[in-house]
């Protein structure tokens, strides 16, 4: 189990985990943020869409992860809908209950407060991740995932893909040059990330001159 589902146990004490079925919509881009949602198990995708009917996958969350928490707290109409990728069992926070869990656990405030600034740098990463080139977008996506305590990162090349801006087969080149590399593994449905500090290099390394 990953390391985040410790820290947010307390928010799903005392809580019945909703059920929801692979395609089943959580919540929707555009609609008020009244309740934010607690991962208990499963895997989730939070994706904008566009009026064109286009879409762009902001991440694919799994179990421990929170969702919704932006909108939830600035009052704002989401920024993007969430779907079950996988049969999921998840606990809705709302207000009264995120006040009564803070002052039984005073920690998980700044825990919180840390959360949040991950999501901003998510968001930021997605509007400059365009001028990076295609190898530096999916080590940088890689990198922002939790992963299990032997570094495997459970995803597929479609859910990379579409979560980077770019197709099945360039995804699959540059796992293979990664993997000969030594920077990870490739297995179904699965990668093991082998060299943290070498595909963070990868990341911050100088662009190439034109």
């Amino acid at each position: 189990m990953m390391q985040t589902s410790d820290i947010w146990q307390p928010l799903a004490e005392g809580q019945v985990p909703r059920v929801y079925e692979a395609g089943q919509f959580i919540y929707w881009q555009d609609t008020i943020a009244t309740e934010f949602y607690y991962i208990v198990s499963g895997k989730v995708k939070c994706f904008l869409s566009a009026p064109s009917g286009a879409e762009r996958t902001l991440t694919v969350h799994q179990t421990g992860a929170l969702i919704g928490e932006a909108s939830f707290f600035d009052g704002q109409p989401r920024v993007s809908s969430a779907i079950a990728l996988t049969r999921c069992e998840i606990v809705t926070i709302d207000r009264v209950q995120l006040e009564e869990t803070f002052r039984r656990c005073p920690e998980l405030p700044f825990s919180m407060l840390q959360y949040l600034a991950k999501t901003v740098r998510l968001l930021s990463g997605h509007v400059d991740g365009t001028f990076l080139r295609a190898d530096r977008r999916i080590a940088r996506y890689l990198l922002s995932q939790p992963t299990e305590e032997d570094g495997i990162l459970s995803c597929t090349h479609e859910e990379i893909g579409f979560a980077v801006g770019v197709s099945r087969v360039t995804v699959s080149r540059v796992l293979g040059a990664l993997e000969r590399n030594g920077f990870l593994e490739t297995g179904y449905h699965h990668i093991r990330l082998r060299n943290r500090k070498a595909l963070d290099s990868l990341v911050h390394s100088l662009p190439e001159e034109c």
